[in-house]
Order: structure tokens, then sequence, then C-alpha cells
């Protein structure tokens, strides 16, 4: 991306929006874009990718709550999330993201800061899929439980998962349609198999006498699993007519993923009596073996295995398209964002991205996850921010896709979910206080350190940084 030029409607804290046009459409001359149903299906897997893993909010609240917090917890959270992600990603269509709104609304040290704290709590998460699918196959082959062959499995199956990320995210997409319907089959026929079963009496359940509620563990399982709809807007670049196909896209991946979790939760709390104590990862698994049989057991367990491959393609992608755009508003160096000759994928972003998740793989890195999760929430503080900041100060930016609401609306918007988030970091451990403001201080000295490197002229940068430090 080139240089932004000044306007006395728009000053250029990034390039403006026909540059980022021009530049998309350079860049891409000849490759094959993101179509509606692949981008559904990428998106889903950003915030969901199935049923796998909702167990937990029964285990800790009991039916009743877990029903609820999977009804109105998406008006809440889900919601405003992906509202806020359709206007920006519509109005900023550019790789990079939320990176891009930050430093939009306050400048390169922000969005800098908003980059570290998002792929942090990305690249890190994504370690944890490839450890699930090895944890699934280790129940058909024993060997893969434990020493060398274990790490050799895990090891592989990483490079593997990312091998295919780097053949493009067209062939991405698709591959996210196929692994969905295939993951999400499982529980269409338990849902359907439940219905004789089903009383209507436990879906009212508080749970059992004399189990205490875990609300940390209630509200968090919650969170994760609708969580992470501004992901995909990192490839907002790659993606065919922007404008018309995000909103769509991030609505129909919004009834996908409610429908995903709730269905098969009331079908399974309904048809088995309730023994809090079992609802833990997994559990669907076994809830199949009464109510199908052993072979429905299976096919979950398979479903589980492809949804953990799905969930590490899309956010790989999101990682990878996330330094790319970084590098092309000059954030990070320009050989961040190069692309590969045969496929046209940001293949510095995807190398990064797994040489990290390869470490992360082989630790026990139960804090870290809950650290990285922290930042998380910093960022969506700041996204809220930016997104509040822009409708104010930008108001003559063409949005494609508008919010209908007034100024003090969206602020009402934003409160709500901010609320939870607030919530979610002030019952977080001292570890992960104490993780989240190293990670923290990591970003804000690689701000400073590449910064220097600009100022040295050490790698070459786009300039779209500089000019942005002036005006802030």
């Amino acid at each position: 991306m080139g240089a932004s030029h000044s306007s006395s409607s728009s000053p250029p804290l990034l390039v403006d929006e026909e540059q980022q046009s021009t530049a998309s459409s350079a860049t891409h001359r000849g490759s094959k874009k993101l179509a509606l149903i692949p981008l559904i299906f990428l998106i889903y897997f950003e915030v969901a990718g199935g049923p796998y893993g909702e167990e937990a909010a029964v285990g800790s609240a009991g039916p009743l709550f877990a029903i609820l917090g999977f009804l109105i917890l998406p008006f809440i959270w889900s919601i405003p999330e992906a509202l806020v992600t359709a206007e920006l990603a519509t109005a900023y269509p550019g790789n990079g993201g939320f990176v891009i709104w930050a430093h939009k609304a306050f400048g390169p040290f922000w969005g800098s800061l908003m980059g570290s704290w998002k792929f942090l709590s990305g690249v890190i998460n994504l370690a944890s899929y490839p450890v699930l699918c090895i944890d699934y196959l280790k129940l058909v082959f024993p060997i893969f439980s434990a020493g060398v062959p274990r790490s050799l499995a895990i090891f592989f199956a990483t490079i593997f998962l990312s091998f295919l990320n780097y053949t493009g995210v067209a062939i991405v997409g698709y591959t996210a349609v196929c692994l969905g319907l295939v993951s999400l089959s499982p529980f269409v026929v338990l849902s359907f198999a439940s219905i004789p079963k089903i009383h209507l009496k436990r879906w009212i359940s508080l749970g059992q006498q004399g189990v205490k509620k875990d609300w940390k563990l209630f509200f968090n399982t919650l969170f994760w699993n609708l969580n992470f709809w501004d992901n995909a807007s990192t490839l907002a670049g790659e993606v065919d007519q922007p404008q018309k196909t995000f909103p769509r896209a991030l609505l129909l991946a919004g009834i996908l993923t409610c429908l995903s979790y709730i269905v098969p939760l009331l079908a399974a709390t309904g048809a088995t009596n309730l023994d809090q104590a079992k609802w833990v990862n997994g559990y669907f698994a076994d809830i199949a073996v009464n109510i199908a049989g052993k072979w429905l057991n299976y096919w979950i367990e398979i479903g589980s295995v492809l949804s953990g491959i799905g969930l590490y393609e899309a956010q790989l992608s999101s990682c990878a398209y996330q330094i790319l755009g970084m590098a092309n508003i000059g954030v990070l160096p320009k050989f961040f964002g190069l692309r590969s000759k045969w496929f046209n994928t940001p293949w510095v972003g995807i190398l990064l991205s797994t040489l990290i998740v390869l470490a992360v793989s082989f630790m026990n890195f139960t804090d870290i996850i809950a650290s990285v999760n922290f930042l998380y929430s910093l960022g969506m503080l700041l996204e809220f921010a930016s997104f509040l900041w822009l409708r104010r100060k930008m108001q003559k930016t063409r949005r494609p896709y508008k919010v209908p609401l007034p100024l003090p609306g969206l602020i009402i918007m934003c409160l709500v979910p901010s609320g939870f988030l607030i919530y979610i970091m002030v019952v977080a451990d001292k570890i992960v206080y104490l993780v989240s403001a190293l990670l923290t201080v990591l970003g804000i000295v690689w701000y400073f350190l590449m910064k220097l490197f600009r100022s040295k002229k050490w790698f070459e940068f786009e300039n779209s940084v500089e000019k942005d430090e002036d005006l802030h």
C-alpha cells in the first residue's frame, strides 16, 4: 500500500478506502477470493466449530442456566461484536482488520498494541488444536499417548495443517465447508434420536442438590464458545465484494453458530438424567452411546477431530493475514507481508504462526492460555473504543453497512459486552495478571523496536505509519 493523501473530511490515518481497493485488486490479480459460503464456515470455525466444549456450562451451573446462557448471551455479546465487525470490516476492508481500526482511530502505537494482543491470544490458542486432534487419535492408536511418538504426531499434524493453509484461502474456505458439514452431522442425528426420550422438566433443572455452582467456569465457557467474531476481519482483503459479502456471512454464521449450540444442548439435557459431574468436555460422545449406540459415539469423536482441524485452519488464516495487514500499514517490516508465488498466501505470516504454535504445543500452557484470553479481552475493549471513536470523528467515511443506531445507542450497545469483558478480567488469577502484564510490555517494547528500525532504515517499511505519527 502506498502513501495516503489528505483531505478536508478524512485525515490520512491510514491509506484511504480508494487506495485500499486499488492495492487489494493489484495484490490479488489472478487469485481466487472467498465467496459467501466458504466465508460463513470460516467465521463459524473462528467462533464455534460445533457444540464440542459447551458441556462445562451444564456441569458448572445446571441445564437451565446453560440453556439460558446460550440463548441470551448471543444477544448481549455475540451480536454487538458481530455488528461492530460488519460495519468496520466493510468501511475499511483491508487485511489487518481490527489492527487497522485501532490504528485509524488512535494511531500506530495503539494499532501495534492491538496487533500484539490479538496475535498472541490467537496464535497461542491455536496451539491447542493439533494437541486436541492427537488426544482423540490416541483413543484409536494408543502409541500416541506419550513420549516421542506423541511429540512427533503433534509436530507432523501441525506441519500438515499449516501446509494446507499455505495452499490458499479459497481452498481453506471450501475445506471448512466440508469439515463443518461432516462435524455437525452426528449432532443432527443425536438431536433427532433424542426426541422420543426428551422430558421437558429436565430443561428447567437448576442443577443437582449439593453441587456448588462454578460461575467463573460457567461464564468463561459461554464467553469462549461465543467469541472471536472479529477474527475473520483480517481476511477482508481476501473476500469477494466484502461490502456485500461480509454482513451476510456474519448473519448466517451467527444463525448457524447459535443453532449448533442450542439444539444439541436441548436434546442432550432433555433426553438424559442429570449427573453434573459427568458434564465435562467430551461428554456428548458418552451421551451418544446411551441415546443411539456406540456407532454414534465414534462418529462424534471423529467429528471432534475434524472440528479441531477446521478451527486450526480458520484461526491460522486469521493470524497469518493479520501479520500481512500489519506489514501493509507499516506496523511491521515489508518482508512480513511477502506472499507465496505459487498460492498467493502470506507465507511469512503462516511460517511465523506455525513456529510459535510448535513452541507452545510442547509446553504446559494452561496459565498462558488464560493470560492470552485476558489479552484478547483488552483488545476487545480497545476495539469497541475504536468503533465509537471512528463513528464520531469520521462520520463522512463511506460505510456500506452501518449499525442502525445513533451514537448514544451505540455506546449502550458496547457498554453491555464491555461490562462482561471486565467481569472476565476481574475474576482472573494473579498469575494471569502477571503473564498478561509481561506480554503487554513485550508488545510495547516491540512497537518501539520497530520504530527504531524504521528510523535507522535497517528494514524497509510501508510509509503510512510515518504519516500517522505526524498526526497523532
